[in-house]
């Protein structure tokens, strides 16, 4: 058992580690190195499963449950294939046990955006509702593109041919993985029987603040080395229709970071390696500058709401029909540029919103609210900022037409650059440069079946 740590809380420091080290004895391997994200994490897994003669590379999630024996059936079947074979596992909603919520991921080749492989997947399926005999579209075969590394498993010799994930931190590394994998012959299954618990998406707040920055570049730098579309299909319109969205919902520091996002993204694909060690630190130092990223544990820190200068129906106001969408973008942030906010506005909250009503439709209405994030511990303050919103839109168009020329020498830059970033000299640098610590736990590592980070 191979474990890369790169938190403040040390697993080696934990009450009873002394003990388990003790039974594992040299099965067990503990690697302290800085934090370069989970595609860092990820990756010296692979690399060390690679070195120490591992046949199989089993990468799991920090934050989930699962039982042992969905390692077995995992690998039973991997060792039944007669290729080599990368399979992942399904994963149940971790606060709705009988909840499934992912049982693999296809790629739109158009948008270049995640989806499910059925379309019945897309509101999840709840088992205490209807069981697996009852529900006939699950008995079908499910063709994925890739399977999310919150339990994957990678057979070592798809590592050596295909190499090591790309460094992107966070974010896209699975899927890039996976389309790369593919490219080289190597298919992957998500293979019902095999599951576990993790925490979904809707309970998390992964597309704005810190994380926009690498979600937004390294889903563009994906489709640069894999899109079979022209300019990349559709990635760079709805790209630019985020950007606007995240701008009318008053979340600047969010598209600050896409913005530089964009920036290192045009520079070319030398600066991924240095990026994942300093680049976290990079982002959250500008979170001074913008109100919407500065989170309060107590909501009573705010200044109370006055009584009637909120939305009082703002739970009831719907997205725009999709017909009024360019009318109703286009008044939207004319209203928002051209009308300055009121300083009893920008003095006290117009309302204070929960997480799930924080939608752009409903957040371009206000001129001050106070949003909760996702796991409701705590909250911020969003302010309409009209030059704010002027020269953010005026650099996000500026870039997208940018991209939209350079494009084409864009991707075959970073197709060229591809062998060397995923090779493990690279990765091997890197590490290096991230200057681990001592390995916890007795001596040389043993031929490790399972790699975590």
């Amino acid at each position: 058992m191979l474990i890369v740590d790169q938190g403040s809380r040390k697993v080696a420091d934990q009450p009873g580690f002394a003990e388990v080290a003790a039974l594992l004895g040299p099965k067990l391997r503990v690697i302290d190195q800085a934090n370069l994200g989970g595609s860092g994490g990820f990756a010296r897994g692979m690399y060390e499963s690679v070195e120490n003669g591992s046949d199989y590379v089993l990468l799991l999630d920090d934050d989930v449950v699962m039982e042992p024996e969905s390692i077995m059936r995992m690998m039973a079947f991997s060792g039944s294939c007669k290729s080599p074979t990368i399979v992942g596992g399904h994963m149940f909603d971790l606060y709705s046990r009988s909840t499934l919520y992912s049982m693999g991921e296809t790629i739109d080749s158009r948008r270049f955006s995640p989806g499910q492989p059925h379309r019945d997947m897309q509101m999840r399926h709840d088992f205490s509702v209807s069981n697996l005999r009852q529900t006939p579209w699950l008995h079908r075969r499910f063709d994925v593109d890739y399977n999310g590394w919150w339990m994957c498993m990678i057979p070592t010799s798809v590592i050596r041919q295909v190499g090591l994930p790309l460094p992107l931190f966070i974010k896209w590394d699975d899927s890039e993985y996976g389309l790369r994998a593919r490219a080289a012959g190597f298919r992957t299954v998500s293979l019902p029987g095999a599951a576990l618990w993790h925490i979904s998406w809707i309970d998390k707040d992964d597309l704005v603040g810190w994380q926009a920055y690498f979600h937004n570049r390294n889903r563009l730098i994906t489709a640069l080395l894999h899109s079979p579309h022209p300019k990349g299909g559709n990635v760079l319109r709805e790209s630019f229709q985020e950007d606007v969205k995240h701008l009318v919902s008053l979340q600047y520091f969010t598209v600050h970071n896409r913005l530089s996002a964009r920036e290192d993204l045009l520079a070319g694909p030398a600066h991924l390696h240095p990026a994942l060690h300093g680049k976290l630190a990079e982002i959250l130092a500008r979170r001074g500058a913008y109100s919407d990223a500065q989170m309060l544990e107590d909501v009573d820190e705010f200044p109370p709401p006055a009584l009637g200068a909120g939305l009082s129906t703002s739970a009831d106001i719907q997205m725009p029909a999709k017909k009024d969408m360019v009318q109703w973008g286009v008044a939207t942030v004319a209203r928002q540029l051209l009308k300055r906010p009121s300083r009893e506005a920008l003095e006290r909250p117009q309302a204070y919103l929960a997480h799930i009503d924080n939608r752009w439709f409903r957040i371009a209405h206000y001129d001050s609210v106070v949003v909760s994030n996702a796991e409701g511990t705590a909250a911020s303050w969003y302010k309409r900022d009209p030059r704010k919103l002027r020269e953010m839109l005026k650099q996000s168009a500026s870039q997208h037409a940018r991209l939209y020329k350079e494009w084409d020498d864009l991707a075959e830059a970073y197709k060229s650059a591809l062998p060397e970033l995923v090779s493990t000299d690279s990765w091997r640098r890197t590490f290096q440069a991230a200057a681990p610590g001592q390995d916890h736990a007795g001596g040389p590592a043993a031929r490790s079946a399972a790699a975590s980070s």
